[in-house]
């Protein structure tokens, strides 16, 4: 009996623990606040297309812009733009509104697509351009003739581009054309000293700097053996010297050259005016005198290579001009030796005839 009591007394303490407990942990129902924010973490379908739809567009447009679109089509790209600014703005509150929206994105990917579509032909024939324009440097100054393998190299990048694009792996052969072009580029510098250097030859200015000259010839080798060894910063950094001081040498000579043009020029001009030139042969002596001051201009601008090209020419014209002097005085002193003659023999005659009329007055 007593056992029964003590279990039942037993029984109504755990009871009253647990009605407690209960008690003071009541489960909580959620606010309204709550339900939204719940709802709202749950995605929704139609949210879902238009952040694919937007995801789409931006795509679009970013590989427009990567391939110059706007460049290409100034007005349909401003108009594309103006689109999207506005659909951007468009209410997605809705699943009606989200579909609205979603289309909307979808035209403006397709617009950003069809510029992308235009440019791409005539992103790829400027490019096609540019190397033909390069390679064609590197024909006319001889630099393929030379260095053939170095322009191979070259050719074999702008070929496996063109393959890349006609397979329409569009940015692999932007990435190739890229690599193509730099090493055009690079190639190009090497034809640029060429064609310095030979003009410093044919031109006979190696006189008048010789330590620079012989000093660029051995930074060039090296440039290419660089080159040779893969070091394509180091050549390039060589080359770079390399072209200063021919150019430097090129400089030079035109200075020294042109000291030179504007000695001689200034010499025969005051043989022309000593000899009276300037108003034997007025006409000639002006036209030459008009580009010597302009050779003297030139040559006070440091423009040495224009001034002794017009100080050749006005040299040239006092020579001519005091040649035509010379020759008018020479015909002059021709036509008064004959009238001379003439007044000789006009005296010798007149004398006779005095003679005869004076024996015949006897």
């Amino acid at each position: 009996m007593k056992k029964k009591i003590f279990l039942a007394f037993l029984a109504l303490i755990i009871f009253s623990f647990i009605g407690v407990s209960c008690k003071s942990t009541p489960k909580e129902e959620p606010n309204q606040q709550q339900q939204e924010e719940q709802q709202q973490q749950q995605p929704n379908p139609e949210d879902v297309t238009v952040v694919m739809s937007r995801v789409r567009v931006e795509k679009a447009r970013k590989s427009a812009i990567d391939f110059e679109a706007p460049s290409y089509f100034p007005s349909e790209w401003e108009n594309a733009e103006d689109q999207y600014s506005t659909v951007k703005k468009m209410p997605i509150s809705t699943s009606d509104e989200n579909k609205a929206a979603a289309d909307a994105l979808n035209k403006v990917a397709d617009r950003y697509g069809e510029l992308f579509d235009m440019t791409i032909p005539l992103y790829a024939q400027a490019r096609e351009d540019e190397i033909l324009s390069i390679r064609e440097e590197l024909v006319k100054s001889g630099f393929s003739k030379m260095f053939p393998k170095y322009v191979e190299k070259a050719d074999k990048l702008a070929l496996t581009a063109k393959d890349q694009y006609e397979a329409k792996d569009y940015y692999t052969a932007r990435e190739t054309v890229a690599e193509a072009l730099d090493e055009y580029e690079t190639l190009l510098l090497g034809a640029k000293i060429l064609l310095v250097r030979q003009e410093i030859i044919d031109r006979g200015f190696t006189k008048y700097d010789p330590e620079n000259f012989e000093k660029a010839d051995e930074i060039s080798q090296t440039a290419v053996v660089l080159y040779d060894a893969g070091d394509k910063k180091g050549a390039v950094e060589n080359a770079e010297e390399t072209l200063l001081r021919f150019n430097i040498v090129l400089t030079n000579g035109w200075m020294a050259y042109a000291a030179e043009r504007r000695a001689s020029a200034s010499s025969e001009r005051e043989k022309a005016l000593s000899n009276k030139v300037n108003i034997a042969v007025r006409d000639g002596f002006r036209d030459a005198d008009t580009i010597f001051s302009n050779a003297e201009d030139n040559y006070k601008n440091e423009m040495y290579s224009v001034s002794a090209i017009q100080h050749i020419e006005a040299e040239a014209l006092f020579v001519i001009a005091g040649q035509q002097t010379e020759e008018k005085r020479q015909l002059a002193r021709e036509v008064i030796r004959q009238a001379e003659e003439k007044i000789e023999e006009s005296t010798e005659t007149a004398v006779e005839a005095e003679k005869i009329i004076e024996g015949g007055s006897r």
